[in-house]
This record gives C-alpha cells, sequence and structure tokens, in this order.
C-alpha cells in the first residue's frame, strides 16, 4: 500500500523543482520532504528525483507524481457529495498538454471557462504532444493526432489556420520578383524549435517539394511574429495572431491564397471525472468557435 503522506512530497518536489518550495506549498520543513522521499525511494528500490536546480522527476518518480495527482482529481469529485470532506482542500491541479500557437491564441479562454482547478501545462509541438499522454505525464492535450492513444478518447476540435508572412520590406529585398523555389531558399526563416515542420510542410503544400534554407530559431509565438514585423525573415504564424497586421499592410502574405490548417485534436484520459469532463466540454466549445471546421 502506498503511503499518500509521501507521494504527496515527492510530488510537491517534482512540481516546484526543489525541496525549499516544496516546504513551502506543504507547510513543513525542507528536511522533513527530504525524509518522506528518501523514505519512499528506500520503500520502493528506485531513484525518484533527479536532484539540481531545479529538481526533476525519473520516470518513475514522474509516473507516481501524475498518480497522486489523478488521486487528487478524484478526491475533488468525491467532495462534491461530501462538502465536509476536507472543505479547506486547495482546488485540483489538471496538467494538460498543449501546443504553444493554441496557447498563444484561444486556449486561454477555455482555461477562463473553469476557474475551479489549477493548470500545469506542457508546451510541446501538436505533432509530439500526445506523447506526454502515452507515459502517463498529462491527463490531456491538444495534438495533431486523430488516432486515441490507449486509454483516451479523441475528439475533433478544428484547424488553426496559419499564414506564411514577412514585412513588406523583407518581401522586397528578398523576393523581387516572386516568391519560387530558389528564393525561398536563399531567405531567411523563422523556425520554433527542431520540432517545428510547419514552415516545410507549407513550402510541399505551395511548391510541391521541402525546400531548405537558413533559419532563426525563435521559441516564442508572439516573438515569431515580432520577427516578421522586424523584417527578421518569413514564418509561419497563425492567423489569429496576425490578422490585424496583414489588414493594415504591416505583414503580407507570401503568397495570398496559400493557407496551411492544421488539425487539431482533444485527446483525454478515460478517467471517470468531472473536472476534466468540464475542461473537455470548455475546450471543444472554444476550439470550435475560434478555429476552422473540423
Amino acid at each position: 500500500m502506498l503511503d499518500y503522506a509521501l507521494l504527496v512530497a515527492l510530488a510537491a518536489v517534482i512540481r516546484t523543482g526543489s525541496f525549499e518550495r516544496a516546504a513551502q506549498q506543504l507547510n513543513v520543513t525542507p528536511s522533513a520532504v527530504s525524509q518522506r522521499v528518501k523514505l519512499l525511494e528506500e520503500r520502493l528500490g528506485t531513484i525518484l528525483v533527479v536532484r539540481g536546480s531545479p529538481c526533476t522527476g525519473t520516470p518513475a518518480g514522474q509516473r507516481l507524481c501524475q498518480h497522486v495527482e489523478q488521486v487528487a482529481l478524484l478526491e475533488s469529485e468525491l467532495r462534491l457529495g461530501l462538502p465536509d470532506l476536507r472543505p479547506d482542500a486547495p482546488p485540483v491541479t489538471v496538467r494538460l498538454a498543449v501546443n504553444a500557437d493554441s496557447l498563444a491564441t484561444w486556449f486561454v479562454a477555455a482555461m477562463a471557462e473553469t476557474p475551479d482547478c489549477l493548470f500545469d501545462l506542457v508546451l510541446d509541438d501538436q505533432e509530439h504532444s500526445a506523447d506526454w499522454l502515452r507515459r502517463g505525464e498529462v491527463l490531456a492535450a491538444v495534438t495533431a493526432g486523430a488516432k486515441p492513444v490507449q486509454g483516451c478518447d479523441s475528439t475533433p476540435l478544428g484547424a488553426l489556420r496559419y499564414i506564411a508572412t514577412a514585412s513588406p520590406a523583407f518581401v522586397h529585398r528578398h523576393f523581387p520578383t516572386g516568391v519560387d523555389d530558389t528564393s525561398l531558399a536563399r531567405a531567411p526563416r523563422l523556425t520554433f524549435n527542431s520540432k517545428d515542420r510547419l514552415q516545410a510542410q507549407w513550402t510541399r503544400q505551395a511548391f510541391g517539394t521541402e525546400i531548405m534554407s537558413p533559419t532563426h530559431w525563435l521559441p516564442s509565438s508572439q516573438t515569431f511574429v515580432d520577427a516578421a514585423l522586424a523584417g527578421l525573415g518569413w514564418g509561419m504564424n497563425p492567423e489569429m495572431l496576425v490578422a490585424g497586421h496583414l489588414r493594415d499592410g504591416r505583414l503580407v502574405a507570401l503568397v495570398p491564397g496559400q493557407p496551411l490548417d492544421v488539425p487539431l485534436f482533444w485527446q483525454r484520459s478515460r478517467i471517470a471525472s468531472r473536472t476534466l469532463a468540464d475542461i473537455t466540454r470548455a475546450v471543444v466549445r472554444t476550439a470550435r468557435a475560434a478555429l476552422q471546421p473540423p
């Protein structure tokens, strides 16, 4: 039988990143937190926390941390029917995986519709966010894949529309005779990180081939927009973020009439939870109002 006092200490260390902050959260001393984690590691015969700045969970530690959060979620459901059960308990924390562009455009509005819980968001590319579900580290995720992860349900949300954009000055400098394979191969582009394939997807759609070019690495949705406005490079920006700039002429589409629509899906654990069901309804409702039709 697992000792939940020890598990709660473990989860606090992993989520806050330090024994000191975990102690503040639990209202105990850092020494007490350290002793609880050490005792749990001894009982299970494995290391659960990699000590450092910040402290991180091993795969086993992360799995136990998620188990604690699932139990807390179930306990919060129980309190709905038994209000005298731990009436001073803090709001439940729900861990989700979401891509940066969804977070920058529509996802916060969905979070605001479920104010009775706390969110712990993991940012990852929509092509890879389902991996967090497979590892059991999140309860739900915005993904690019329709096929449900084992133990999950999948719901289409719609498509996030991207426009290949750049400043008028950048287009004049790098594409004086028009956008083609040769000019694209020379013009600097913007790339979010090594997982970002949107530029490659767009060139395949618009020109029938993947076109490699020099790139700036900018892991921020808003910085992508700022860099395009500054003439640093061209990039795939969510239409919702750049619609005003396109309308006012501060940005232009590299190839008019060639948006890239990226279908998104909401995958959630089948764990019976009213809170998770409420979040799902808010996510689906908000996404379908903001995204292109699924």
